[in-house]
């Protein structure tokens, strides 16, 4: 077994926060949505769009397609975990994940009306890839440290992905605002931003390759022998029966499950929400999701701080309570400085929400356990069918009653719920206050 806070393999680990997030920055919450709705807008001015026989809103489409993605890992991902900790192929799977997604970025360039229904393929496609290696990068935080340096690791990954995307937005911007830089006619509108998407694609495989490169492989040495399927779902089985006797993991799966209902809703679809209601240009919008981003880094690691100083789920009542505050002043939300505000609110809770729930969830696995991935599979179907439903929700709110506003409703909903039961999670040590003299995260 590998020796735990290795400085090299906690780097490579941070790194491909790096390499990954510029998927869901650029694709997801910036460049990707406002091309995606300039292509879907018909020359009348409306945005019913064609897809697979259907006829809907372009925004609804793009929210529907969100929630398929993330239902088809929620489906897949236990199973698959389960027999990459019984194989010890828990890196092959981040690996084939990783390439998937990436790859349909780089197909992304070719999107255009022409290729509308394939390229909303391919953005599910790379919308799976991303959440699918996920479930596995998370897997190896409790494998690769010791549990007084979780919530600093989990924050430095999270600031970490945060620095990288926006180096990468900030020169695919520089390339759709001033195209003569590059050589690109101020006419051909639509090569910058599907530059942009084959960017994504190969930073994310590009930098993914130092992390594949020092992240072990097989951590604890184990050496399958029959079906890695059978054994797998057999293994599923076991971590099934241990998380049923730990009743302080199923109460806090259940807070996030409804608290990340909210922070992931307001994640994938603000960008929306401004171009829809407040009618907001583009610059407006991508220069609000770079404020987000910035000040994200600075509160990943004052809610790490947090965390040490009161406790876990202490910090993470507070981040709820901030973000109940957040959807009420978006529903109230008006104007362009009202949105930068706001903004800038989310960003300082958005990464402290982030990380200090991956590093709680680690603390609540058993320390005896082997079985990190099948584990984590339980945290990632938390999150994907939360991030299903409170976009399907939102979606439907809109739909028919025309104003996201009344979506916002919703997650407020959300939230209260998440909160309610985050106040129920009691009773684990190391979920409390950490002595002054533990040792920084070396890395």
């Amino acid at each position: 077994m590998m020796q735990k806070n290795n400085p090299t393999v906690s780097r490579a680990w941070c790194f491909y926060d790096w390499a990954n997030s510029v998927y869901s920055l650029v694709i997801i919450s910036t460049i990707f949505p406002i091309y995606y709705s300039a292509v879907a807008r018909n020359p009348d001015g409306t945005d019913l769009v064609r897809f697979l026989g259907f006829e809907l809103g372009s925004a609804v489409l793009f929210t529907y397609a969100i929630s398929a993605a993330f239902l088809i890992i929620a489906a897949i991902s236990p199973f698959l975990t389960a027999i990459a900790d019984y194989s010890g192929r828990k890196k092959l799977f981040m690996q084939l994940f990783c390439y998937l997604g990436s790859f349909s970025c780089i197909g992304l360039y070719f999107f255009t009306r022409e290729t509308f229904t394939v390229s909303v393929l391919l953005f599910v496609l790379a919308t799976i890839g991303y959440s699918g290696s996920i479930v596995f990068y998370n897997a190896y935080l409790p494998e690769i440290a010791t549990e007084d340096q979780y919530d600093r690791l989990s924050a430095r990954g999270f600031s970490m992905g945060y620095v990288g995307s926006v180096l990468l937005l900030v020169f695919n911007l520089a390339m759709i605002l001033q195209p003569q830089w590059f050589g690109i006619s101020v006419e051909n509108t639509s090569l910058p931003p599907r530059i942009a998407f084959l960017s994504t694609g190969i930073w994310w495989f590009g930098f993914a390759q130092y992390s594949f490169y020092h992240l072990p492989g097989n951590v604890y040495a184990r050496k399958p022998k029959g079906s890695w399927i059978l054994n797998g779902f057999k293994e599923l089985k076991h971590v099934l029966d241990q998380v049923k006797g730990l009743p302080m993991l199923k109460r806090f799966l259940l807070a996030y499950f409804f608290y990340n209902m909210g922070v992931q809703t307001v994640m994938y679809l603000a960008a929306l929400f401004g171009e829809v209601e407040l009618r907001l240009p583009s610059d407006v919008l991508i220069l609000t999701v770079l404020i987000i981003q910035l000040v994200a880094v600075a509160g990943a690691y004052t809610f790490s701080r947090l965390s040490a100083r009161f406790g876990n789920i202490r910090a993470l009542i507070l981040a709820v309570l901030i973000w109940v505050g957040i959807c009420i002043g978006a529903y109230f939300t008006y104007t362009e400085f009202q949105f930068y505000v706001l903004a800038a609110v989310v960003g300082s809770v958005m990464g402290g929400i982030q990380s200090l729930s991956r590093s709680t969830y680690s603390k609540f696995i058993p320390a005896t356990t082997i079985d990190h991935a099948s584990f984590f599979s339980f945290y990632d179907v938390t999150e994907k069918v939360s991030i299903v439903l409170g976009t399907l929700a939102y979606g439907m709110i809109a739909h028919y009653t025309g104003s996201m506003r009344y979506s916002i409703l919703a997650i407020i909903g959300f939230f209260v719920l998440g909160l309610l039961f985050l106040l129920l999670v009691r009773g684990k040590r190391s979920l409390e206050a950490q002595p002054d003299n533990i040792q920084p995260v070396h890395i």
